[in-house]
């Protein structure tokens, strides 16, 4: 399998992150157990585990000019990802994620920050990344002229896009007709069919279930890979995790049926540890982890 070039347009955060026995209600002060700080947001979650299963991962993006930026940007760089693409402001803060983890599930609020400054003209001005790319990922936790407009640059090149829509909204038609893959979980999926253009894209939807698995079509045929069975630690991240290892598959020419059981494994093998990216795992693991579960 060659190694493939994945390049990432998305947000860049940091997982402020509570553990506690249960939810909080609403209005309702609570003790937690634990407090941690891990490196997150969609975008750079997915250029992690992208990048950990063997593909050379190129980022566009933007922190603010504080220390988190620069955790995260020595972060990025340390996991092998070219940060050439995202740029520093100093007029927002680096976006952070407030996660509460209780009871084998989460609660996440987003505060977008600098992601909200990662515009067409930075895309733009990175053009080189997306033509040497052999897949490009999105997700939106940009803003949606910027997730348009990346699609229109990666058509100009003939290079295949993924996007992920989460936290969902609307697409316009544009981008739904262009795109190659959309990785919507169960609700968005929900929320796609209500489209006009659904019934036409629907053989591009490859929806992740949870410990369900995951539903897509391959040739006209609907198929379905069912979930493994692992002791969960901590959900964050698993849908990234199944993007940024899907988006490396398709790019190194993998058949979909092949790259959605490697990547539905990836994601199972990611909730098995704490922070999104804490239990991203590298591809000789998930190829074992496969083997294992098929004996």
């Amino acid at each position: 399998m060659k190694q493939p070039t994945v390049c990432v347009v998305g947000s860049i955060n940091m997982d402020l992150t509570v553990t506690t026995k249960k939810m909080p209600k609403q209005g309702e002060t609570i003790l937690g157990e634990t407090f941690a700080t891990y490196p997150g947001g969609k975008g750079a979650n997915q250029a992690v585990a992208a990048a950990r299963v063997g593909a050379n991962v190129n980022m566009i993006g933007a922190v603010g000019d504080d220390e988190f930026g620069v955790t995260l940007l020595d972060h990025l760089k340390s996991e092998g990802i070219n940060g050439e693409g995202i740029t520093v402001k100093s007029e927002a803060a680096t976006g952070i994620a407030n996660v509460i983890l209780s009871e084998n599930d989460n609660r996440i609020i987003v505060a977008l920050g600098a992601n909200n400054l990662v515009s067409p003209g930075l895309v733009d001005r990175h053009r080189e990344l997306i033509k040497q790319s052999d897949v490009v990922l999105l997700q939106l936790e940009i803003p949606i002229e910027t997730v348009i407009h990346t699609v229109k640059v990666a058509e100009e090149y003939d290079v295949p896009v993924v996007i992920n829509p989460a936290p969902y909204q609307h697409l316009p038609d544009d981008v739904l007709t262009k795109t190659t893959y959309f990785t919507p979980n169960e609700i968005e999926a929900e929320a796609m069919k209500h489209g006009p253009l659904f019934d036409t894209i629907r053989e591009k939807l490859i929806i992740t279930q949870g410990n369900a698995g995951v539903q897509y079509v391959d040739n006209g045929t609907d198929r379905h890979v069912s979930g493994f069975h692992v002791n969960v630690e901590d959900t964050t991240g698993a849908g990234d995790t199944f993007n940024g290892a899907l988006a490396t598959q398709l790019g190194a020419g993998v058949p979909i049926a092949e790259a959605v059981q490697f990547a539905n494994a990836a994601a199972a093998l990611s909730v098995t540890k704490v922070g999104a990216q804490g239990g991203m795992s590298g591809k000789g693991e998930v190829e074992e982890f496969i083997r294992d579960r098929e004996k």
